[in-house]
């Protein structure tokens, strides 16, 4: 088996839980998160050895990947939220992965959970750390309106998705370039007076939250990749926005 670092480990790890939270943050469901995982996994694994050499940043791939089979089951599922029994676009069972390619992550993962946790621990908070500055670079540029500052921490083939769950009307097909976010995401978050843009803890990870009079008309999480934003997720949906409200 290739060795691999405890903070290679923990960033298989923390990869993992950052698609399982793209996927609860579109669906609340962990049952149909973990599916949109395992197939994201499984189209990452049917790729050839040479195409996944390619791919320089897997993370934003994986992030793009995950995030089309959210916005395909959306355009299948109920407007609010995918039930347990839609089929996942495309999907092959998980057995169907090839064992060699199917166990080194699972034995490595069982191999290591108790070996490194000290370092995995400290590998993932380097992580959040990471992504937080990151963030607030992103939160900074949306909350002046800065279309070039917003434009400067976007990777070239960012994406934004946002979900107005049937109640609202927002873009179900995501957008993508780095110039075309940016001005998706000018127009959206900065186009009306009196919105109050704020830093947030969302899912955990750094955030942002946008009130206008108290009540949340925005929560928007991104996915970052080094020093860049590779997706913005922004949910319009007014049920899922209910406990970001202010009294």
């Amino acid at each position: 088996m290739t060795e691999v670092s405890a903070g290679t480990l923990a960033e298989m790890l923390d990869e993992r839980q950052h698609l399982l939270e793209i996927a609860l943050w579109m669906f609340g469901s962990e049952s149909t998160a973990d599916r949109i995982v395992q197939e994201t996994y499984r189209r990452w694994y049917a790729l050839g050895d040479a195409e996944r050499a390619g791919i320089a940043v897997p993370r934003a791939w994986l992030t793009r990947v995950a995030g089309g089979i959210c916005l395909e089951l959306l355009a299948t599922a109920t407007p609010t939220h995918a039930p347990a029994g839609v089929p996942l676009p495309a999907a092959a069972p998980v057995t169907d992965t090839p064992a060699r390619r199917a166990e080194p992550l699972t034995g490595l993962v069982m191999c290591r959970a108790g070996e490194g946790a000290h370092h995995q621990g400290r590998s993932r908070q380097a992580m959040l750390i990471r992504h937080d500055r990151v963030a607030r670079r992103f939160a900074a540029a949306c909350g002046t309106g800065d279309t070039a500052a917003l434009r400067a921490v976007l990777a070239t083939d960012a994406m934004v998705v946002s979900d107005g769950g049937g109640k609202l009307r927002a873009a179900i097909h995501p957008t993508h370039g780095a110039d075309a976010v940016a001005r998706f995401v000018t127009a959206l978050l900065t186009g009306q007076p009196g919105t109050d843009v704020a830093v947030a803890s969302v899912n955990g990870r750094t955030g942002l939250v946008l009130r206008r009079a108290g009540q949340a008309v925005a929560v928007v999480g991104v996915s970052v990749a080094g020093t860049e934003v590779t997706a913005v997720w922004i949910v319009l949906n007014p049920d899922k926005l209910r406990r970001w409200h202010r009294s």
